[in-house]
């Protein structure tokens, strides 16, 4: 499967991308070319700062590997103080993504 891949092509067949997990966030944080302000070592809760371009960087990372666009407000930018909490945001946006574009099973949600 190409890493562009999006939660749409998993319902249209192809397998379903993996969660966005803290080792994978860290993995991404590890370009020292790109956050060269991440300690090598981050730790889940160490606090963590975030240039915009960085952030920008990092936002278009996480579209082409894992097909997710997400558009953070103020608020939740200010809310990326730690890996954990970045991590955190990322994966609830997967999750919303991924309920927004699969159908109706279980009566998990119900039509208006």
């Amino acid at each position: 499967m190409s890493t562009g891949a999006t939660a749409r092509d998993a319902l249209e067949g192809e397998p379903a991308l993996s969660s966005l997990t803290i080792d994978t966030v860290r993995e991404l944080l590890a370009d020292r070319k790109i956050f060269p302000g991440v300690p090598a070592e981050l730790g889940e809760d160490t606090e963590l700062i975030l240039d915009s371009l960085g952030l920008v960087w990092l936002l278009h990372v996480v579209e082409e590997r894992f097909g997710l666009v997400v558009e953070p407000t103020y608020e939740d930018i200010a809310g990326f103080t730690s890996l954990r909490r970045l991590a955190d945001y990322l994966r609830a946006a997967q999750l919303d993504q991924t309920d927004r574009l699969d159908p109706v099973e279980g009566g998990g949600r119900h039509e208006r």
